[in-house]
């Protein structure tokens, strides 16, 4: 999946004048407090806590602007990967200062992608496959709570936010299969990133978790998760056995079935996990991940919120489609799938639990009778559980065979 690509500008190829394609900006988990993180609902002790943290980010970020700059870095974009129907498509992209001569997207360890330096409120020209996408803007509304009265406007530009994130919703027919949305800003080459439009009438999505479920990454024990996250050669990470081989028998029996892989890891990483998917063969798709910059209004989603945020967009985006969930118990994982599944009675056909080995659950290591994994979840939709990709093949794929 090579995903990313630069070239020098943006042309249709006959030189025709086209329609400009409208979008809009949409309230996200990138800028949308959920009540569960609304700094007004949390006790005195907490919202002093996040105060002071979201200003030593503020802090940082200053600091780290001015030191790049005095380097002569310039803005530039990091697109990710993004998906939609045959009637809408989501785009994401984050602005950020990078050397003039590194390209978007370049594999990296991981605590290079941590110490990315957003830019913010950064104007940015967006285009599909070379059709100009127009933008309506309301201003900026995610500086604590208060409200930007700038009237809305048509523009060629969208503008990105306080930590450099730009999500949008671009309304346009589109043909089923892979597009490409370009990026850029002033002084730069245009960057694009693949759109997978999905077919209306699709009936089966899968949705999978990334840490110890595809990647091994040991999540349970934070200093081992920390070594593979941030300092382990990208070259260097394994995959869980078996689990690529049983995600394209998956896409075997299900040959329109969209792949979307969530993670709690942070956007920083995005080209390090984009890379490892491709690598070991998994099925091309999208990345859900989570921002890592404390904001004011949302500060730190936990894991749980996110994926439960992301699932309940998938299920809004696609509300024909029924997913499988694949998961690991080491992350809380089997209780989160099961709570999606009450929520969206129906909407789940099947979900896959990869067991963790006590090693990789405990962080004192192989004790006896001792594990941090979580049971299998309790719903009625069938679970099926497996310490690989080969063992949870033997008794998933027949089912899901049965189904399809």
């Amino acid at each position: 999946m090579s995903s990313i690509t630069q070239f020098p500008h943006n042309r249709n190829d006959d030189d025709m004048p086209t329609v400009p394609i409208p979008a809009r900006r949409v309230i996200t988990t990138f800028d949308a407090a959920s009540k569960h993180e609304q700094i007004d609902s949390k006790p005195l002790p907490v919202r002093i806590f996040r105060r002071v943290v979201t200003g030593i980010f503020s802090l940082w970020a200053k600091i780290s602007t001015t030191i790049v700059r005095n380097l002569h870095w310039r803005q530039q974009v990091e697109p990710y990967v993004g998906y939609g129907t045959n009637d809408f498509s989501r785009l994401i992209c984050r602005t950020v200062y990078e050397p003039v001569h590194r390209e978007p997207g370049t594999l990296m360890r991981g605590w290079r992608g941590m110490l990315a330096v957003p830019a913010p409120h950064v104007r940015v020209k967006l285009s599909i496959d070379n059709v100009p996408v127009e933008t309506v803007q309301v201003g900026t509304s995610e500086v604590y709570d208060r409200v930007d009265r700038v009237r809305e406007r048509s523009s060629e530009f969208a503008v990105s936010d306080s930590a450099g994130y730009l999500d949008l919703v671009a309304d346009r027919t589109l043909e089923p299969g892979m597009h490409h949305v370009s990026y850029q800003v002033a002084g730069r080459h245009a960057v694009s990133a693949n759109l997978f439009t999905i077919a209306p009438g699709t009936r089966v999505g899968v949705i999978s978790d990334v840490d110890d479920t595809i990647m091994i990454t040991q999540a349970p024990t934070l200093w081992k998760a920390a070594y593979n996250l941030l300092l382990l050669n990208p070259h260097k990470r394994a995959s869980v056995p078996g689990m690529a081989v049983l995600f394209n028998r998956i896409a075997d029996i299900f040959p329109d079935a969209p792949f979307f892989y969530l993670s709690t890891s942070p956007w920083n990483v995005e080209s390090s996990i984009r890379h490892f998917i491709e690598n070991y063969g998994f099925p091309a798709g999208p990345l859900l991940l989570r921002d890592l910059d404390p904001r004011p209004k949302t500060f730190i989603p936990s894991g749980v919120q996110h994926k439960l945020e992301y699932a309940e967009q998938l299920m809004g985006d696609f509300p024909d489609m029924k997913f499988i969930l694949i998961g690991d118990d080491g992350q809380k994982d089997p209780t989160t799938y099961a709570t999606i599944a009450k929520r969206y009675p129906g909407r789940v056909l099947a979900i896959g639990i990869r067991q963790l080995s006590p090693r990789e659950s405990s962080p004192l290591g192989p004790v006896r009778g001792m594990t941090q994994s979580q049971p299998a979840p309790v719903t009625d939709v069938p679970v099926f559980t497996g310490t690989t990709g080969a063992n949870l093949m033997k008794t998933m794929l027949p089912y899901l065979r049965h189904i399809a």
